[in-house]
């Protein structure tokens, strides 16, 4: 296996297309090794990872969390609800306190854009980062590619649709890089007071009807409308959201291809998406989940190589 150029997963912007490509190599393998009766390998055997979430969490955590014990790593959990930084400690003491019993490498999740990038730079220890505020969410977008790819195959020239709530999502740029570089046409589509108005300048489709995407894609990914990172009202209401923007089955029926349907997760049922919809034939959001964790063995066990 090749190594990659990196020695932190900071966020896609920083991989090369060779680094996302190595990646989802690695995480087809893995896949094969945890649908076995045995899933556990001695890969990570002498390794410590500390999952530092200062964030709410549940699939992320629990994903990372049982990637790490399917490599044979031993694990440290923190949360920052129950520690000393509510008494006033910093993120440095934080982690140089974990670092000191002896950790190798942190998982991170931090509500402030570039927390992980600033941590990089000042400890010895690999840092992954788990999501930060709405920068970057790496190990979701390089999941969804291997997702996409293992549902329509190679992602040159495929056209995919990010539907939803963008400026408040770390998904959505991490997915627009890791597309990107791997070939595919992206779109993204939503009301216009929630599309940051220099996405143009990535390169991005942007488009208003929902419609219009859906039969324009091959594959469209939803994400939800991320309320508790909104200071101010970007739409009247829910109701209207959803009547406006919201999928359901028969408009996936109307289409005259078969599309495939993801969501990072949580859903917001009735909201951007309709149970008929999420649990139809379309929807790969389960094989989501699954494929997260052999992602993030790959991630790992790729960053403790170097």
């Amino acid at each position: 296996m090749t190594k990659l150029s990196v020695r932190h997963l900071l966020g896609i912007k920083n991989l090369n297309e060779n680094d996302i490509q190595t990646i989802l190599e690695t995480a087809t393998q893995f896949k094969e090794i945890i649908n076995r009766p045995i899933k556990k390998v001695p890969s990570l055997r002498d390794i410590t990872i500390a999952n530092v979430f200062f964030e709410n969490s549940t699939r992320t955590r629990l994903s990372f969390e049982l990637a790490e014990k399917r490599l044979s790593a031993d694990v440290v959990n923190f949360s920052a609800s129950g520690s000393s930084v509510k008494k006033g400690e910093t993120l440095l003491d934080t982690v140089n306190n974990i670092l000191a019993m002896k950790v190798d490498m942190i998982v991170m999740r931090h509500s402030s854009p570039g927390a992980p990038h600033y941590l990089s730079s000042r400890i010895p220890a690999n840092v992954v980062n788990a999501g930060d505020g709405t920068h970057e969410h790496p190990t979701q977008a390089l999941l969804d590619a291997f997702s996409m790819r293992e549902k329509i195959g190679d992602l040159t020239g495929k056209k995919i649709a990010i539907i939803g709530d963008i400026t408040h999502s770390r998904v959505a740029l991490s997915n627009i890089f890791c597309l990107q570089k791997l070939g595919a046409e992206v779109m993204v589509c939503g009301p216009s007071t929630l599309i940051p108005k220099y996405l143009g300048d990535l390169g991005v489709r942007i488009g208003h009807d929902v419609r219009e995407a859906l039969q324009w894609c091959d594959v469209a990914n939803v994400l939800r409308i991320q309320l508790e990172r909104q200071q101010i009202k970007y739409f009247p209401s829910l109701r209207e959201y959803s009547l406006y923007f919201g999928i359901n089955k028969d408009m996936l029926d109307e289409l005259n291809k078969d599309i495939v349907l993801m969501h990072p997760g949580p859903i917001n049922r009735g909201v951007e998406l309709s149970s008929d919809a999420a649990d139809s034939k379309h929807s790969i959001i389960l094989d989501q989940v699954e494929n997260g964790v052999a992602v993030r063995m790959a991630v790992l066990y790729l960053l403790a190589q170097q």
